[in-house]
C-alpha cells in the first residue's frame, strides 16, 4: 500500500458500521442482523469470522457457542453438517428463534443482494496456527470471487494473519485492530508491513492525539464500539473516518459530512 493509497483511504467519506450487524435490533452476527442493517439504511456491516475443522467459515464472535446459540462448548471439531439445529437467535428474543448460525457463503449472498459494504474480522482460531491459516485461505478464496464493485474490508487483531491474508488477496483493503490503550510500539511499521490502509481503535481510553497521529500518517481511522451519538460526533470531529456501533441506524446523519481535516 503506497502512501498515496493510505491518504486516499483517509479522505473517504465517513462510515458508520453496524457492529456485528445491526445488533441492537437483531441477534449479533446473524443474517437477520445484516438484513436489518440494510433495511435501516446502514451502508456498512462488520461481522466476525472463524473456521470449522472441515474449512467451513462461520460468522461468530466467541470461541465457544455458549453465549449466542443453543449449544455449548467449542466448535473447533465441528463440520458443516453439525450446524443444522444450531439456533443463533433465540437468546435475543422469541422473534428470532430458529435463526441459523451463518456461513461465509450465506453471508456474502445477502451482502450481494443488499449492496452492503462488508468488514470481515478474522478471529485467531484457538486450535492453532494451521487452523488460522485455513481461515485466511478460505476467506481470501471467497472474496476473490466477488465482483469488482464489491466493497470489502478485512481486519484483525492478529496482524500476522492480516499480513498473510494481504499476500493472498492484495486487492482487498485491510485494517489493523488495536485494543486499549491504542497503537503501541512501532505501530507504523506494523501498518506498513500488513499493507493496511485503515486502523481500527478501541474507544475506551482513545484520545484526539491518537486519532490525529494515525490521520497524519495517512490512514483511515475507525473507532469501536461507539453507542453514543455525542461521542460519535466528537470522534468524527477529531478526524475519525468511521465508527462501529450496535445502533448504527441512529447515527447515519453523522456520516453525511466529509472527514474532518488531518493535523
Amino acid at each position: 500500500m503506497t502512501a498515496g493509497g493510505r491518504v486516499q483511504a483517509a479522505e473517504e467519506r465517513r462510515r458508520v458500521y453496524a457492529h456485528r450487524g445491526l445488533s441492537a435490533l437483531a441477534p449479533e452476527n446473524t443474517l437477520a442482523a445484516v438484513r436489518s442493517a440494510a433495511e435501516h439504511g446502514v451502508a456498512w456491516v462488520e461481522v466476525d469470522v472463524d473456521v470449522l475443522s472441515d474449512g467451513t467459515v462461520i460468522v461468530l464472535h466467541d470461541s465457544t457457542l455458549d453465549r449466542t446459540t443453543n449449544r455449548s462448548g467449542r466448535y473447533d471439531d465441528l463440520v458443516a453438517a453439525d450446524l443444522a439445529g444450531i439456533d443463533a437467535g433465540f437468546w435475543f428474543s422469541p422473534e428470532f428463534a430458529g435463526e441459523p448460525l451463518p456461513t461465509l457463503p450465506e453471508l456474502l449472498e445477502v451482502v450481494a443482494a443488499t449492496g452492503l459494504g462488508l468488514n470481515l474480522e478474522l478471529k485467531s482460531n484457538e486450535a492453532g496456527g494451521r487452523r488460522s491459516l485455513m481461515l485466511v485461505d478460505r476467506v481470501a478464496a471467497a472474496l476473490g470471487g466477488l465482483g469488482p464493485g464489491a466493497r470489502v474490508l478485512v481486519s484483525s487483531f492478529n496482524h500476522l494473519l492480516l499480513h498473510l491474508f494481504k499476500q493472498r488477496a492484495p486487492q482487498v483493503a485491510v485494517a489493523c485492530l488495536y485494543g486499549r490503550p491504542g497503537p503501541h510500539g512501532d505501530w507504523r511499521s506494523t501498518m506498513e508491513l500488513t499493507g493496511a490502509a485503515h486502523i481500527h481503535l478501541e474507544d475506551a481510553g482513545l484520545t484526539r492525539e491518537m486519532v490525529q497521529a494515525a490521520r497524519d500518517a495517512g490512514y483511515g481511522v475507525g473507532v469501536w464500539t461507539v453507542n453514543s451519538r455525542g461521542r460519535a460526533n466528537e470522534l468524527f470531529n477529531w478526524g475519525a473516518t468511521a465508527v462501529f456501533s450496535d445502533n448504527a441506524h441512529e447515527m447515519l446523519d453523522l456520516a453525511l459530512q466529509p472527514p474532518a481535516g488531518r493535523g
